[in-house]
């Protein structure tokens, strides 16, 4: 890929803003473009959770990613605030898995023994030490795995951080327009949008779970990335907060200190329909009140819901394509855009600026899609 001085972003949310960040941060001059509002496709109803050690407890392509991205972090969050001025909530007090039946207990201590292994420090606690590490756990715990190094971060202060930055260093954002087609046209690619038409040296397509909807000239088969359904809870908390991510095998619970909680979140096939439903609310209430019962008392604050995008194997869909010079895909991320953020602008900005192409995207190259 030639250097390119003028790049077209489609796509607000957490990686779009990360990338085009990354990418003016470096001096390339850069269009962010989004028929929503910063933030608004899924980064909205993001939990924020940095787990790789949950999310991808098997060796493979993610879990090397995951745990790369989190190393980052620290200096990611650093970088944000200080070039944007804005407050970024960032906590990483640890998850605490908690075990609730004997299958789950006996997968635990395999997890354990598993990170023991690699090297990652985790604490596996019996029942007596899982309630007195977290006090708010109900009678059915049986134990739990303590993993320090995770945490979480408010996504959408994020997410604001990261395009103040990127406008500071030069970035335009274009709102309320949405691509409707990427094209090849001698030296430049040329977006066109419901309102225009762009032209450019280079294009990163970090549209999430639209990203499919993009005509892509000359790509002989769409996208394979679709939307999965998560619905998130907002809740009230009474009293002590509870001291960290609680993760159960029905949800995960987020502790703020505001004093509110998050519960996520539903995994669910539904296409586009980002409708809140009764049965996504009740699961997660009961899973929630499951390990910790003084859910019951909270507040219910509302719901959030946002359309993942998943591919076929589960992994993102990061390089550049294989039929459009200057075409970079950066989408597909699935359950883990916060937390790979931070590694996929620097893969991106490395492959489109730097000509450095980084080992782990061959296993995430958008040619093992035909693209």
């Amino acid at each position: 890929m030639n250097r390119p001085s003028d790049i077209i972003v489609v796509g607000a949310g957490i990686v779009g803003c990360a990338v085009a960040d990354e990418l003016a941060r470096r001096g390339a001059s850069v269009e962010i473009i989004d028929e929503r509002p910063v933030g608004m496709g899924a980064t909205q109803a993001s939990a924020g959770v940095l787990a790789p050690h949950i999310e991808g407890r098997e060796d493979g392509p993610l879990l090397a990613l995951s745990v790369r991205s989190l190393d980052l972090y620290e200096n990611f969050i650093e970088s944000a605030i200080a070039e944007s001025g804005v407050a970024i909530g960032y906590q990483r007090t640890g998850t605490l898995d908690v075990a609730i039946d004997d299958a789950e207990w006996r997968s635990l201590r395999a997890a354990a023994d598993l990170l023991t292994a690699r090297s990652v420090s985790a604490v596996l606690l019996d029942a007596a030490a899982v309630r007195a590490e977290e006090p708010h756990l109900g009678e059915s715990a049986l134990g739990g795995l303590l993993i320090e190094q995770h945490g979480f971060v408010c996504a959408a202060d994020l997410t604001r951080a990261l395009v103040v930055a990127a406008r500071r260093h030069g970035a335009q954002l274009i709102e309320q327009s949405r691509v409707r087609r990427i094209a090849d046209e001698g030296q430049e690619i040329v977006v066109e949008t419901d309102r225009g038409t762009l032209t450019a040296d280079a294009v990163v397509l970090a549209a999430g779970s639209w990203s499919g909807d993009v005509v892509v000239n000359g790509a002989s088969t769409p996208l394979p990335v679709r939307p999965v359904r998560g619905q998130l809870l907002y809740l009230g908390w009474t009293g002590t907060q509870l001291r960290r991510v609680t993760w159960s095998r029905r949800c995960y619970i987020v502790p703020w200190d505001d004093g509110t909680v998050l519960v996520g979140a539903t995994v669910e096939e539904a296409g586009f329909d980002e409708r809140a439903t009764v049965a996504g609310v009740r699961d997660l209430l009961d899973a929630a009140c499951e390990i910790v019962p003084h859910a019951w008392a909270c507040a219910f604050r509302g719901v959030r819901v946002g359309l993942r995008p998943a591919t076929p194997d589960d992994l993102p869909i990061i390089g550049a394509s294989s039929r459009m010079p200057n075409l970079m895909y950066a989408t597909g991320h699935y359950r883990n855009g916060v937390l790979l953020a931070p590694i996929t602008a620097k893969l991106v900005a490395d492959a489109m600026l730097d000509d450095i192409i980084d080992p782990a995207l061959a296993a995430l190259s958008p040619a093992r899609f035909g693209l």
